[in-house]
């Protein structure tokens, strides 16, 4: 039988060659030496020595993100517990603090000077939100709402699981900016014209926001406390499952680093507030078994499997989107710099937001809801009596003020290294972010409209005379340090290649782009790139 090859020029068959090439080659095509040059055959892989190197580069990439994504996870959750634990300690006091301030001035008789500072107000509006959310929590029934939930079949449970996760990300992502609102109405600057509402619209919506955030939880812990006590665990698998599903939706997709750092802020939120429920679901079981240490240990291992898969699915989720995307394991330390130069620049004396609220923009994670919900919690779980119990509550908040205090020094410290390390510390004596990019807008927009005859070019400054020059002169004046050359995150190849699309242009050209957004300016919820997580 004759097998032939067509291609397009000439038809030709292996009986045809072979018989080009005589009797001696076709002799010499056996069965038994196409076996042995194939057992000998061998390869130089010294010839493509680039290729195998970056491979080989890649593995080591992958073996490092494990330890460099817990050092950042690491260094997140402390920044959330220290967030978290000021709800708790130093509010309180300092809440206190404004009140005593806000009744004695007026007694003194200093008129000429501002009854409360704009941090004083902006604390005390926190304390009557949690004053008036915690009342109106005491009213919902969390056994009626265990037993409602619990009626419902395992399937609807899994579905209702994943709708309160996105409605946890829509509150977290308006809710921000809801409380934002309100401390800028109560402390802007009285000369300014009022062109919005008042203070009080402004803090009923707050109120309401904290209220049902709070309930969104309080009903995501219930469930996840439902699919601890179901018998055979199906609904704990299912919802351990879902994590799994979250690298499908995640892996496959083109990242940049400023993506990347947005699912970073995002699984380090998530993972705290996972660690914040499972305490909520030990704590009602143990009341439900009157305290009884050995069911704790009944729950420990569910506890721990819920904690590993949520590990595991964060390693290997980042470990490929860092192959796929051909990113550094070094960019976890550009993270970690960027959350830690918050701390630092918060603790400033000219400082422009509060510590707290800097990681609620940064991370999502807006901790009045959560820790209003552990009030509630703690408070209908442990019932106080006698002057032994006052004592205990005593000496457990002094232990959380320590707590607190030791927590933020460390932080501080090691905050201080990371930006050192960095090269950052000339970015602390610069203006925010959004203060430098909106000065370099107006800067050039000025430029834009000015419209100057040839007789004039001279006499006016350098900055107007050229107009082809507008980009340039549009960059924010103050100085920048090492650091933006690498927290400045579009490659300058990518740019090369969206200019010479965007023109045409074999050698690039003049296009109009949007600035590159350096990681300080993302917070968690900022469009920079194809998806937010």
């Amino acid at each position: 039988m004759t097998i032939h090859f067509n291609t397009n020029k000439k038809d030709f068959s292996i009986i045809g060659f072979i018989q080009k090439k005589g009797t001696k080659f076709a002799a010499n095509l056996s069965l038994v030496r196409f076996i042995t040059t194939e057992l000998t055959r061998g390869y130089f892989l010294e010839h493509n020595e680039a290729k195998y190197t970056e491979r080989r580069e890649r593995v080591y990439t992958c073996l490092r993100i494990p330890k460099e994504l817990e050092k950042l996870m690491t260094f997140g959750f402390f920044l959330c517990l220290d967030a978290f634990l000021y709800v708790f300690t130093l509010l309180p006091l300092r809440v206190i603090l404004a009140l005593l301030r806000l009744f004695t001035v007026p007694c003194c008789g200093l008129s000429g000077s501002r009854l409360l500072q704009p941090a004083q107000v902006c604390d005390v509006l926190k304390g009557f939100i949690m004053v008036l959310c915690y009342s109106m929590m005491s009213y919902v029934d969390y056994a009626m709402m265990y037993h409602l939930i619990r009626g419902q079949s395992v399937i609807k449970l899994y579905i209702i699981y994943n709708m309160l996760e996105v409605a946890d990300r829509l509150f977290s992502s308006f809710g921000q900016d809801i409380l934002d609102a309100l401390y800028w109405t109560a402390t802007e600057p009285k000369e300014k014209k009022r062109a919005h509402i008042g203070v009080i619209p402004h803090f009923l919506m707050a109120v309401l926001y904290v209220f049902l955030h709070a309930i969104l939880i309080m009903v995501q812990a219930t469930t996840l406390n439902v699919a601890f006590n179901s018998h055979n665990k199906s609904l704990l698998t299912i919802m351990m499952s879902n994590n799994f599903v979250e690298i499908k939706g995640s892996v496959f997709k083109k990242f940049e680093k400023n993506n990347l750092f947005q699912m970073s802020n995002s699984d380090i939120k998530e993972r705290f507030t996972n660690y914040i429920l499972l305490l909520i679901v030990c704590l009602r079981n143990m009341e439900q078994f009157s305290w009884n240490a050995d069911h704790l240990w009944v729950l420990f291992p569910d506890v721990v499997m819920v904690i590993a898969s949520e590990v595991a699915v964060d390693v290997v989720k980042h470990a490929f989107i860092t192959k796929f995307n051909d990113i550094s394991a070094d960019v976890y330390g550009e993270y970690r710099a960027s959350l830690a130069f918050d701390l630092v620049s918060s603790r400033q004396k000219n400082a422009y937001t509060d510590y707290s609220d800097s990681v609620s923009r940064r991370m999502g994670f807006i901790p009045l809801p959560l820790a209003l919900l552990l009030i509630r919690v703690v408070t209908s779980s442990v019932k106080i009596q006698g002057s032994l119990s006052f004592m205990c509550v005593l000496l457990f908040y002094l232990g959380m003020i320590t707590l607190k205090v030791l927590n933020s020094i460390v932080l501080l410290g090691t905050s201080c290294v990371f930006v050192k390390e960095a090269n950052m510390e000339e970015k602390l004596f610069d203006p925010p972010p959004s203060v430098a990019s909106s000065r370099a807008n107006s800067r050039a927009h000025r430029t834009k409209h000015v419209h100057v005859s040839p007789q004039q070019e001279t006499s006016l400054p350098s900055d107007i005379s050229q107009p082809t020059n507008t980009a340039e002169n549009a960059a924010p004046s103050f100085p920048k340090s090492d650091s933006d050359t690498f927290l400045t995150t579009p490659d300058e190849e990518d740019d090369d290649k969206i200019i010479n699309a965007d023109t045409g242009l074999e050698g690039g050209g003049l296009a109009h782009r949007p600035p590159k957004k350096d990681l300080l300016e993302i917070d968690r919820f900022t469009i920079c790139g194809n998806r937010i997580d």
